[in-house]
């Protein structure tokens, strides 16, 4: 089995790539981005393990459930994109190696089985796995969202690319809503800190010394534009899980793109 890489993918805003847009073409390099990525992979995943910026818990989490609905965290869309589907499977038997794992490395890992897909996991991977044929477990962030913390649950998870595991971290590198909406709406908005941000993000996350990257990443909120980027940093710590998985694998960056004027990058290890 070939070892698996580790990304960080952005999942752009609600159902965006499922809806109209003016201009048309906004989202359209991250849509392209989502597709390109299973061509981008060494084999087929034997399953997708997703840590998305949309379920927190007090502890570190796993989905356990065979059928995982969809759930439809997003408001004020059009109808249809509350009737999208992605009938993936769930994968127990991962979900229990997700939580031996955690647990062996001191994180107790209860298990959630009733809990569905947010849009997190569904809207970009109904775009890059569209035939919803490989079995997907997600994962929550544990909702202190201490970054060192983790980095170190990505390490423990780092077994799980030998087996043929596709881990995925899904969110935003720039998560300013109220900018980003007063950019859609045609007001101005200043994204100067967020591009200072997404240049000091970029050199941290492609360090060639694993020891130096993840100590950057730790220390994230002291970058410049940190806090204007991510007033609230959810959508960023899944880049922390999939660095911290990639162990000594150095990161690229696979995709920078600018929408609604901020800046969103993607980045694979491995």
């Amino acid at each position: 089995m070939t070892r698996m890489p580790t990304m960080f993918i952005p999942h752009g805003g609600g159902p965006c790539f499922f809806m109209d847009w003016n201009p048309p073409e906004t989202w359209n390099r991250q849509r392209e981005f989502l597709a390109d990525l299973p061509a981008s992979l060494p084999q087929a995943p034997k399953a997708l393990l997703v840590i998305s910026g949309h379920w927190e818990e007090p502890q570190f989490t796993v989905q356990r459930n065979p059928a995982p609905p969809l759930l439809f965290d997003y408001n004020g869309f059009p109808p249809h994109t509350y009737e999208l589907t992605w009938p993936a499977p769930g994968a127990p038997a991962l979900s229990d190696r997700v939580q031996a794992l955690l647990e062996a490395a001191g994180f107790p890992c209860p298990v959630d089985e009733a809990r569905g897909y947010d849009h997190g996991v569904f809207i970009p991977l109904k775009v890059a796995f569209p035939q919803a044929d490989i079995p997907c477990v997600q994962l929550s962030l544990r909702s202190d969202l201490d970054p060192a913390a983790h980095i170190a649950v990505g390490r423990a998870l780092a077994p799980l690319r030998d087996e043929g595991v596709l881990i995925i971290g899904s969110g935003n590198t720039y998560h300013n809503m109220q900018k980003m909406m007063r950019a859609m709406r045609g007001g101005a908005a200043d994204f100067v800190n967020g591009q200072e941000f997404d240049r000091w993000l970029s050199d941290a996350a492609t360090r060639t010394d694993p020891v130096e990257r993840d100590r950057m990443l730790a220390q994230w909120a002291a970058a410049p534009g940190a806090r204007d980027a991510n007033p609230r940093e959810e959508h960023l710590i899944p880049l922390h899980v999939v660095a911290g998985a990639a162990l000594a694998d150095k990161g690229v960056k696979t995709l920078e793109d600018h929408v609604l004027g901020a800046v969103e990058s993607a980045f694979t290890f491995g």
